[in-house]
Parts: structure tokens; sequence; C-alpha cells
């Protein structure tokens, strides 16, 4: 782990400010900088833990605070370091759940995913695969918290006792599938990789209006994920292409062709590896379920859609024409005619405040459970 000290900046840095408020050691502002407030938290924490006192968190104090690392911030920009933190404590206290990972993304990260139960139905959340949207990795990854202490104290979930849901269904989460994406967002390739960073923004170039980091959506090579999957993807491109988006850059890129993206062709095979029966495709942006694709009709689709609807408040809409070909979401329906939907959490820009998460989370536990269960 990274050494933080007086004047340290970063997501990790937010990290520790957003742990140390939740075991009670700060009040802390989560903003990334290591100030003399931060440092004076530190103290306390290492006085409390019999540590030495230097402000200083080296692998001393890293490996006290990682006790707590099952511990999923809801506070902070949520990057590929942290969540691989957050896994890590998860296996640990909840050795019941099984991690692996689908492939690697274009940076060579492991895209991990997580399964939660053993029974026989098996369903899929994913999330980030657009990289402004890791509100969404934030969702999932909060929700396996909160469902694992439900199954270790043999308690209820969205009214569900969590060991029905355990034996009865598998659950495969992969909650960040653009890592190096997200973390180009968050700010982690430009203090780590700075030179990954400058090709991004000589991508983003060509497309001067659109606001470089934040305005990122697709994977670090300036492909569009969430395009690249063959359903109709030559009609994407018809519309993309139509619409400007003719290279690489932050958004909308169809790619050459359809599964060229490694981060989409893990995807792709990973749910032909499963007998997935519903999917559920999270993004960030209108409060919305998009349920359907072209003529397909899977059985149950649309009272099961009404169902998620009921307990989000979300809108049952179809996708608009323009974004309504080779996504994830539309290969899985045409190509299973089983249920799948996206689901776009909260409103404004991306990436959404993170102050709208306790909102994003309570309209959305029920969507995530009845997803196990319909």
């Amino acid at each position: 782990m990274e050494t933080l000290k007086l004047n340290s900046r970063g997501t990790l840095v937010e990290y520790l400010q957003s742990l140390l408020n939740t075991l009670g050691f700060g009040n802390l502002t989560v903003d990334g900088i290591f100030g003399n407030k931060t440092r004076d938290s530190v103290l306390n924490f290492q006085r409390n833990f019999s540590l030495v006192q230097d402000g200083i968190v080296g692998n001393n104090t890293w490996n006290k605070l990682l006790l707590f690392s099952y511990i999923v911030p809801t506070d902070v920009q949520y990057g590929y370091n942290i969540l691989s933190i957050n896994l890590d404590g998860l296996k640990s206290k909840y050795p019941f759940l099984d991690i692996g990972n689908i492939g690697y993304s274009s940076l060579g990260r492991s895209i991990p995913y997580i399964r939660f139960g053993r029974g026989q139905k098996q369903v899929f959340y994913s999330a980030s695969i657009h990289a402004n949207e890791y509100i969404t990795s934030i969702l999932l990854m909060k929700f396996l918290e909160n469902l694992c202490a439900a199954y270790e104290k043999d308690s209820t979930i969205f009214e569900y006792r969590a060991r029905y849901l355990f034996e009865n269904v598998s659950l495969y989460i992969v909650p960040m599938v653009n890592p190096d994406g997200v973390d180009l967002v968050v700010g982690n390739i430009e203090k780590y990789l700075p030179d990954i960073f400058e090709y991004a923004k000589n991508l983003s170039n060509n497309y001067p209006n659109i606001p470089f980091p934040n305005g990122w959506k697709a994977n670090i090579n300036g492909i569009d994920l969430n395009l690249q999957f063959p359903a109709l993807w030559e009609r994407a491109k018809e519309i993309k292409f139509s619409q400007g988006y003719t290279k690489p850059g932050p958004r909308d890129f169809v790619g050459p062709r359809p599964l060229f993206a490694i981060e989409s062709i893990a995807m792709y095979n990973f749910t032909l590896s499963k007998n997935f029966r519903l999917i559920l495709a999270y993004h960030s942006q209108g409060e919305v379920i998009y349920w359907k694709f072209s003529n397909f009709l899977p059985p149950a689709s649309y009272y099961i859609g009404e169902r998620f609807s009921d307990v989000s408040g979300y809108a049952l809409d179809l996708t608009p024409e323009n974004s309504a070909y080779a996504g994830y979401k539309d290969w899985f329906i045409q190509n299973y005619n089983r249920p799948g939907y996206t689901i776009e959490v909260g409103m404004g820009d991306n990436p959404l405040s993170l102050s709208e998460f306790s909102k994003i989370y309570n309209d959305n536990i029920g969507i995530l459970v009845l997803g196990m269960i319909l």
C-alpha cells in the first residue's frame, strides 16, 4: 500500500478519511487532501491501536486499518485500488464468497467478479461499463456488503432471508467492467500513469466540447464498451457516425467492429460460460429502466420490469433510438430471449454527486433483491 502522510493527495486519502470517519476517529471532510486534521485523526487511531504515533500511514497503520477493509465507502471517488481493497476485505470476512476475474482490461488489470450463493438459478449484475458512472460500482459493492452481513446474521434484506437467497440463487456481480476508464475519471491514471493520461487527453482533443476527464465514458483506448456487442451493431455505427463520433474519444465511438475491445470480449465470453436467467446492467442517468431490445419480448420481461418500477419509483421505458443498439443488455436479450434491463440511476451530470448515493441505494435495493427472486 502507498504510504500516506501530510500533503498526500488522491483517492487513497479519500478512502483513509472515510474509514477514519466510519470508525469514529475523526469528523473529516472527505476531500483527498492529507491535511493537519487528517494527521490528527491518524494519530488518534495509532494511539488507540498502540502503534507508533507519527501521523504517517505506513505498513503497520495500513494493516490495522485494513482489518476494516470490508467496509465499502460511499463518499469517495471509487477507483480500482479501493475496489481491490474492498474485495480482499470482503473475502476475508465472508469466506463463502467466490471471487475471480472475467478477463483483463486494456491496461492489463483483472476485471473481478464475485459470486454470492450456491443456488441453481444464476443472475448477473454489472456496473461501470461507462467510466464516469462509477457510482454504480459503489451501489453494487455496498449491496454485496449488506447482503453478506445479512447472511452472516441470518437476517433479511428487503424482507427476504439472505440465507434463502444464498441457497436458491447464484448471484454474479462484475462491479467495474471498465477499470481503466474509471481510474482516468477519478484521477488515478493522471497520478500513477501520466503517459497514459496524456494519451487519453490527446484522444479527448478530438472532441473539445466534451469535458475531460469527467465526460469520459469509454475504455482507455477511446472505445465505448457498451456499443461493442453484436446486436444490430451496424445500426449503432450509423447513428453514432451521423452524430460525429467517428474516431476514438471520450464516448460513443463504436470501435472498428463489434467485440474489438478486450473488456467487451470478457463480458461476452463470461456470459456465454454461464446460464444467466436475468441480467441487470447498471448505468447512471435518468432514473429509468430500459427493458426491451428490437422486437424481442422475453417471457415475463415486462412483468418483472413493472415490479422493478414499482419498488424503485423509476419509469419503465423503451431505450431511445439513438442508444438502442449494440449494448450488453441488447445482446443478452437477442442471444437468450431472457429478461435483461438497463437500470439508469440518479439524475444530473455524470459523474453523479456522491451526496446522491443514499437515495440511489434506497431506490435500488428492491430491484437488486427482486432480481434474484423473480
